[in-house]
C-alpha cells in the first residue's frame, strides 16, 4: 500500500484500528479508510484475496456514519480537558448530542437505526449521572446560567436548591483561583425551544443580584469571572469554586496512570517514587511547552 500511495502522491500513513475501549477510534479508523480509498481499493485489486470489498453504497454509507461521529469528537476532547472547567459544559454537551441525534424525516433507514442505538445507549448512561450536582454546576457556571441546556419547567427548581445552599450557614468564601478558558466552541449554544425565564428565584438578595448578571462567551473562564466577581458574590463564589472544580471524565486521572505505566516498565522496576514523579512532571512540562 505504501507503493501505492506514492504514485498517488499522497502522504505516506498506516491505516488505523478500531479500538473499543478508545474514544473516537471508529471515527479515526473510518475518516483514515476514507482518505486512503483509492489506495487500499488499487492494492487490493493487484493481490489475490478472499475480501468481499465495500460497495459504492457501502462507502457513502462510511462517509455518512463519519458525519455523524465529529460531534461526538468534539465532546470527548471538551469533556476530557483537563485545562479548563469541564464539569459545567456535561449538561449543555448532552443536550447538543440530542439535537444532533435527532430522528428526523429525511434520515435514511440505515441513519435511523444508527440514531436510535446512539441515542439508546446515551440514555443508559445518562441514568447513572449525578443531575443534582451537574445541574449546581451549571448554573454557577456565568456562561449557562440562563440554564438553557434545561427545560423551562426545571429551571427554578435549580434556583431553588441553590437558594437553599446559600442559605446554609456553613457556607464560607475561599480564595479566588485562576485558569484557562477552553478553546471549543459551538458546541454549547444549543438551547431547549424556550427562551431563558426572567422571573424572579425568591427574597434572596444574593441570588437575585448573580442571576441580573450577564452571561458570558463559551471561550471566557468562569474561575476567571468568579476571580472578579467573588467581592460582590461571597458565599457563590465558594459554591462556584466547591463545584466547577470537579472534571466531567476521568479522563485527566487515566492520562497520568497511563503515562506513569509508560515509565515504570520492567528494566526501570528500580526507579524510586520520587523519581518517577520527577518524570510525569517532566513530560507534563514539556507538553504544555510543545
Amino acid at each position: 500500500m505504501q507503493n501505492m500511495l506514492r504514485k498517488l502522491d499522497q502522504e505516506n500513513e498506516t491505516l488505523i484500528q478500531d479500538v473499543s475501549t478508545r474514544w473516537n477510534s471508529t471515527l479515526f479508523m473510518i475518516c483514515r479508510l476514507l482518505k486512503n480509498k483509492e489506495a487500499v481499493k488499487a492494492t487490493l485489486d493487484k493481490q489475490r484475496h478472499k475480501l468481499v470489498l465495500l460497495s459504492a453504497a457501502e462507502w457513502t454509507k462510511l462517509e455518512r456514519l463519519a458525519d455523524f461521529l465529529e460531534p461526538c469528537r468534539y465532546v470527548t476532547d471538551l469533556l476530557g480537558g483537563e485545562t479548563y472547567i469541564s464539569c459545567s459544559a456535561v449538561l449543555p454537551v448532552l443536550r447538543f448530542l440530542d439535537h444532533t441525534m435527532k430522528v428526523s424525516d429525511e434520515d435514511s433507514t440505515y441513519i435511523v437505526k444508527f440514531k436510535t442505538a446512539f441515542i439508546k445507549d446515551l440514555s443508559e448512561r445518562k441514568a447513572a449521572l449525578n443531575y443534582d450536582w451537574l445541574k449546581m454546576a451549571t448554573v454557577l457556571d456565568p456562561r449557562f446560567k440562563d440554564l438553557k441546556c434545561l427545560p423551562r419547567e426545571e429551571r427554578e427548581g435549580v434556583w431553588k436548591k441553590l437558594e437553599e445552599l446559600l442559605q446554609d450557614g456553613s457556607i464560607k468564601a475561599t480564595s479566588e483561583p485562576t485558569d484557562e478558558p477552553p478553546k471549543k466552541k459551538g458546541l454549547l449554544c444549543f438551547s431547549s425551544d424556550s427562551d431563558s425565564d426572567s422571573d424572579d428565584v425568591g427574597s434572596n438578595h444574593a441570588l437575585s443580584l448573580y442571576k441580573a448578571e450577564q452571561t458570558i462567551s463559551e471561550t471566557d473562564c468562569p474561575l476567571q469571572w468568579w476571580s472578579v466577581h467573588a467581592g460582590a458574590h461571597p458565599q457563590l463564589s465558594a459554591l462556584a469554586r466547591k463545584h466547577l472544580s470537579s472534571p466531567a471524565t476521568s479522563v485527566p486521572c487515566e492520562r497520568v496512570f497511563s503515562l506513569a505505566g509508560n515509565i515504570i516498565q520492567k528494566k526501570r522496576a528500580a526507579l524510586s517514587a520520587e523519581n518517577v514523579n520527577r518524570l510525569v512532571c517532566l513530560s507534563n512540562w514539556l507538553k504544555e511547552k510543545k
